[in-house]
């Protein structure tokens, strides 16, 4: 799911009793309280009547944070065994950080027994919540395979075809020349987003984007030079608007035509319907990242705290089973919520061959699929969050003050080893 969300106030939410309590007295019934982030929220409240009909005498408290705050409340009832929800969403990256820690339940082992639905999951999903150990952390929900989407009106005035942007990241450049000579507009919000996508590109088996299995630092790799080349060209030619996406300054972008693409997970497509530029309709085409990328753009994940309540452990099992492997619920989320399904048997729904209304009738939910089955899992290593600040500040280093690329690497690369030694 989406990292960026809106929600009830944290005053709100302690109104409620931190992780509720209470409504377990009020009714004397067995309560399993879910901790989750919008729009997870909405997709486990709608799956209570479904509920309901397995467990009865068992009622839901889903707890909603923002999805910062959710991620902050969880770490510190994790490392503090207090006010431990049943079951907790998690965002992929943190699904990652949480994995290096003791806090979660290791759903290989019995009574779970994960390992007998991994055929039935996109496979880098499942992968993500892997540990080296072989431990499994979380069932993924939902994922976000990376899409381009582009303004079909700025194209043709222009006279760029999509095949331009995709074909390679040379033509990606070539058709942004052409869009900003023609139309004035940006090829993209930021070039940090090109970066992203590159680091992420001809990673070998083992590997994290930071870090080899060895933990050793990898910044210097052919992979990080390419891609701050090619983003200090996007610089050079003034083809972003160097403005962060989900600012105000991105979003009005989006509505008034003066960003031509951008590169996100196929979620954003109902963001864009929903809240963020619903007058573009129609104006929108999707199409692959340039030059073949497959990359994943977030997803959900649920998983048991290993301190939870004990007595509680099997119901929360079968609540995750419920809400991840139950193929009616994995399609009305991805319905109603544009919560792209991890389990594969919704794939041959004939909801993929439906068109877009917003992307003027494409069926982009088969490309979608397809990207989704071409992603290939990346561990995550403890230090990725702190890697993620040291890269793109030496790529702002390059972009804004001329450092050269290759020194600009290297000094990532000692602070990022000093680090790990730690």
């Amino acid at each position: 799911m989406l990292p960026f969300h809106r929600g009830p106030t944290r005053r709100a939410v302690l109104a409620c009793g931190a992780f509720g309590a209470l409504p377990a007295r009020a009714t004397g019934r067995p309560v399993l309280t879910v901790a989750a982030f919008p729009l997870v929220d909405e997709i486990v409240r709608a799956a209570l009547p479904a509920w309901r009909q397995r467990q009865p005498g068992v009622d839901i408290h889903v707890v909603s944070r923002q999805y910062g705050d959710h991620h902050t409340a969880m770490t510190t009832a994790l490392s503090t065994s207090a006010l431990l929800p049943d079951v907790m969403a998690l965002e992929s990256s943190f699904v990652g950080r949480f994995a290096h820690g003791t806090g979660l339940e290791d759903l290989a082992r019995e009574p779970y027994g994960i390992g007998r639905f991994r055929a039935r999951l996109v496979p880098y999903a499942y992968d993500q919540a892997v540990t080296r150990s072989g431990a499994v952390v979380a069932m993924p929900t939902d994922i976000g395979p990376g899409t381009m989407l582009c303004r079909a009106d700025i194209l043709a005035r222009a006279g760029v075809e999509p095949e331009d942007l995709t074909r390679s990241w040379a033509s990606y450049l070539d058709a942004g020349r052409r869009i900003k000579a023609a139309t004035g507009a940006y090829l993209i919000a930021n070039v940090q987003q090109v970066k992203d996508i590159l680091i992420r590109t001809g990673l070998k088996p083992g590997e994290s984007l930071y870090f080899d299995q060895d933990s050793r630092v990898l910044v210097t790799s052919a992979r990080f030079v390419r891609a701050f080349e090619i983003a200090r060209e996007l610089r050079r030619q003034r083809l972003d608007a160097r403005v962060a996406a989900w600012s105000n300054e991105w979003a009005e972008g989006l509505k008034r035509g003066t960003l031509a693409t951008e590169l996100s997970g196929a979620w954003l497509v109902g963001q864009l319907s929903n809240w963020v530029a619903p007058q573009t309709r129609g104006l929108w085409r999707a199409a692959p990242l340039p030059e073949g990328a497959h990359v994943a753009y977030g997803g959900a994940f649920y998983a048991l705290p290993r301190r939870a309540a004990p007595e509680r452990k099997a119901l929360a099992w079968e609540f995750v089973q419920l809400m991840t492997l139950d193929r009616e619920r994995q399609l009305q989320a991805f319905k109603t919520h544009d919560a792209f399904p991890a389990l594969l048997e919704t794939h041959d729904d004939a909801f993929f061959e439906q068109p877009v209304a917003f992307l003027d009738g494409q069926p982009a939910r088969l490309l979608w699929r397809d990207a989704a089955r071409r992603i290939g899992a990346t561990p995550v290593h403890k230090q990725n969050g702190f890697a993620d600040e040291v890269i793109g500040t030496e790529l702002d280093h390059v972009l804004e003050r001329g450092k050269d690329i290759r020194t600009a690497l290297a000094d990532a690369q000692r602070l990022l080893e000093r680090r790990a030694r730690r």
